[in-house]
């Protein structure tokens, strides 16, 4: 599918066949995919959880407003970052450049996030919706419906996943069959309302 055919055909939809499978080699490469989303420093905070165990989509579920998209959609992948990502040998994130480079950008790294705390949680969520579109762009050049979600009990979910103290969780991504089209656009504000030229009026 043509990028901006992808862009205008994503909806997002709340109804999934749940007879449906998605195969391990289908989604593999939708999630390598969100891998190529730009990160800040390139620091790639985003972990991709991808929920596979019928028992545990259950549990989701419950703590998610009972929303059936979270058992029904063939894949269901709670999108995560590590707010402490800055400091974990950064300059891993520039492997392959030259040693001088990789010292550069570590210290601007260590610079930039350090002590900044809304930074850095700041940036993990910058770094998880591009992840996020680029996941749901990706599946829907595929012929796949997804829908993100935040309706569920953040603090749940991270002791359900088992979720590291540094880290965050962003969103939900379903992907997989519709059961029902998605209802019509309605409501979009007038470009000049929301498209402005250097800066708000006034």
């Amino acid at each position: 599918m043509e990028t901006f055919e992808a862009i205008r055909t994503r909806r997002a939809i709340r109804a999934y066949d749940p007879t449906y499978r998605l195969d391990d080699a289908e989604l593999a490469a939708l999630l390598h995919a969100a891998r190529h989303a730009p990160s800040a420093f390139n620091i790639q905070h985003c972990r991709f959880v991808v929920v596979k165990d019928p028992a545990l989509r259950a549990q989701l579920r419950k703590v998610a407003w009972d929303q059936a998209q979270v058992t029904d959609a063939s894949a269901l992948v709670v999108i995560c970052a590590d707010m402490a990502a800055w400091k974990k040998d950064p300059a891993r994130y520039f492997n392959g450049a030259p040693k001088a480079v990789q010292d550069q950008m570590a210290g601007m790294i260590r610079d930039y996030y350090m002590g900044r705390e809304w930074v850095q949680r700041d940036e993990t969520m910058r770094s998880a919706g591009l992840a996020a579109q680029t996941l749901m762009l990706a599946a829907t050049a595929r012929g796949y419906q997804t829908c993100p979600m935040d309706g569920f009990d953040y603090d749940a979910v991270g002791k359900l996943i088992n979720l590291p103290d540094d880290h965050v969780v962003a969103m939900f991504v379903v992907i997989g069959k519709a059961t029902q089209e998605a209802a019509p656009r309605v409501g979009a504000l007038p470009d000049g309302e929301v498209i402005l030229t250097d800066r708000f009026p006034g």
